[in-house]
């Protein structure tokens, strides 16, 4: 049996643009943090996937429309480069939609790699993406 996965904090729901050049909706995103004590981030991301799959998603057109797309951005200072999971998230860094709710929830987080705040990258991002606070929680 899995063990559970304490969620401790929620950010506020943000409607974005798509980054696809593919005509489709806009998307709602958000961030949550989850708690100790958590497994290997490998079994992590296999639930997370098997969740995806639970809620009817497919991946038929690569960045293309999805039901739920759930990723796992950080995972403490752990680092990771397979096929499987990358940590930190590769692009978490450029994309306004993952940063702006991520630093409502953390925004002393530290980049393992970059070695800054997600405070900082958000205020030094290139990327002027249209990010509308919907909801917040």
């Amino acid at each position: 049996m899995e063990a559970s996965l304490c969620v401790c904090r929620l950010s506020s729901i943000f409607e974005t643009e798509p980054v696809s050049e593919i005509k489709q909706p806009s998307f709602l995103n958000m961030v949550a943090e989850i708690g100790n004590p958590l497994p290997p981030p490998e079994q992590v991301m296999a639930r997370l996937l098997r969740i995806e799959y639970a809620l009817g998603r497919t991946r038929e057109i690569p960045d293309g429309p999805r039901t739920i797309d759930l990723d796992l951005l950080l995972y403490g200072d752990v680092l990771s480069d397979t096929e499987f999971l990358r940590l930190p998230h590769p692009r978490l860094h450029e994309r306004r939609f993952v940063l702006e709710p991520l630093v409502e929830v953390a925004p002393r987080l530290v980049h393992p790699v970059l070695k800054k705040t997600v405070a900082e990258l958000l205020e030094s991002l290139a990327d002027r993406s249209n990010v509308k606070k919907v909801t917040a929680l």
